[in-house]
């Protein structure tokens, strides 16, 4: 989904430190920033890299029109405002693709332009980055743990209305199989799903009291026998005997948003099956998580609904990641302050994987060195070109093919990387910088 403009969509200090620079060469030396995390949140084993296509969209309409100018000239000088009037990024790029799998460490991204066109570029990259890149570390492990049963997003509702569609974009990523955001499924082609709320269920209440057998057939009525019916807005007992009455034992499901679900899924199982009902559908909701799908597992459940704990800061903390200058006129920077500490110098990466595809390491070189050895072993370099002379690349991978690597990716990594334990990262980094 991109904005017209994106010039304002960053910090007013991103503009002041260019209006100081441009009183000074500094301004115009050749510099490298990068993208990376110090570390995972707590509890993460791995972290998965998404919104790069997003990054890449909104970086075409970062330029200062008139509008944009306006604001600005409230802080800044004439000749700061002259120079943004013509601001474009004209640098180079390179980054870890969607989907990839990323470790403290990981140069995720890397832009190398001048000091004013680089520096500039910071919150944009960072906003972007950290909140997809956390939905998707965050729906991955969901997707893990409901194994291969399918989960639907449904998050629009507990977060912000644009936020809600660069969510649905990053689940899906991750291996969610829908949406109910249909925004998401214009902009981003995910698949969309949802039938009906409690809303519509108590719409059918009159003077006699509620009327749940009629809300059903209105619905089966416009959707068909396959839709899912939610049965838990009075009795769910009752809810279900209703349902099957008058859809038949052909429902394609039941949706159960509310109490004990594990105990309830196993009752209407029971209850569907000595209805007739052997192919109807469980679908279960309410602020799951990972750790409920999992404690769900042995459960007959069939469909995830997942929404709050995917979309706010419980299920997704930050990706933590970072934007440092680590190099000036091919002169390696770092920052020096404690716990807050940088490796100086371009970087590049590559994995590292026995014969049988496991992953073994991660190695962080300077960017100058030839790769280097890693006898009996597969190795994959991690950036790819995204960027030349300010244009994006041709061909670069699309949203499914970021969804494919990252299940590839992920069936790659150690067996405990998948545990939903605490621990350090399932790849350790290696650093040869020296």
């Amino acid at each position: 989904m991109t904005i017209d403009n994106t010039a304002l969509l960053t910090d007013q200090y991103e503009l002041t430190m260019v209006s100081a620079a441009l009183h000074h060469p500094v301004a115009h030396r050749p510099c490298v920033f990068e993208v990376f995390a110090r570390r995972l949140p707590d509890g993460r084993r791995y972290g998965v890299v998404a919104g790069t296509g997003r990054l890449l969209d909104e970086l075409a309409g970062f330029r200062f029109g008139g509008d944009e100018l306006a604001v600005v000239s409230r802080f800044l000088d004439a000749d700061t405002v002259d120079w943004l009037r013509d601001y474009r990024f004209s640098g180079d790029i390179d980054g870890y693709r969607e989907g990839e799998l990323y470790f403290p460490g990981s140069p995720i991204l890397t832009v190398r332009a001048s000091f004013a066109e680089g520096v500039l570029l910071e919150t944009l990259v960072l906003s972007i980055l950290n909140h997809d890149s956390a939905i998707a570390s965050a729906a991955a492990r969901m997707v893990s743990a409901a194994a291969s049963r399918p989960i639907i997003e449904m998050g629009s509702r507990r977060t912000h209305e644009r936020a809600a569609v660069s969510s649905a974009r990053a689940a899906y990523l991750a291996g969610v199989a829908a949406t109910s955001n249909l925004e998401a499924a214009r902009t981003y082609g995910v698949p969309s799903a949802g039938t009906a709320a409690h809303a519509f269920t108590l719409g059918f209440a009159g003077a006699d009291g509620p009327d749940e057998k009629a809300a059903f057939a209105a619905q089966i009525a416009v959707l068909g026998t396959g839709t899912t019916l939610l049965v838990d807005t009075y009795d769910i007992t009752q809810g279900v005997r209703n349902a099957i009455e008058v859809a038949g034992p052909e429902l394609g499901g039941v949706r159960i948003d509310s109490g004990d679900l594990g105990v309830l899924a196993r009752q209407v199982r029971e209850q569907l099956d000595d209805l007739g009902a052997t192919d109807t559908k469980i679908v279960v909701s309410g602020d799951l998580d990972e750790y409920a799908i999992a404690s769900l597992r042995a459960e007959p459940v069939d469909t995830y609904g997942v929404g709050t704990a995917l979309v706010t800061g419980s299920g997704a903390p930050t990706a933590g990641m970072i934007y440092k200058l680590v190099e000036v006129d091919g002169i390696p920077v770092a920052k020096r302050s404690s716990h807050k500490e940088s490796k100086g110098g371009a970087k590049s990466a590559m994995r590292a994987a026995r014969p049988s595809g496991t992953i073994v390491e991660e190695i962080v070189y300077r960017a100058t060195d030839d790769p280097p050895p890693t006898d009996g072993l597969s190795v994959r370099p991690l950036q790819i070109p995204l960027v030349r002379g300010g244009d994006r690349l041709d061909g670069l991978p699309s949203l499914g093919d970021g969804r494919t690597h990252l299940g590839d990716a992920l069936v790659s990594l150690p067996w405990e990387g998948l545990g939903l334990s605490h621990g350090d990262p399932a790849v350790p980094t290696r650093y040869l910088l020296d």
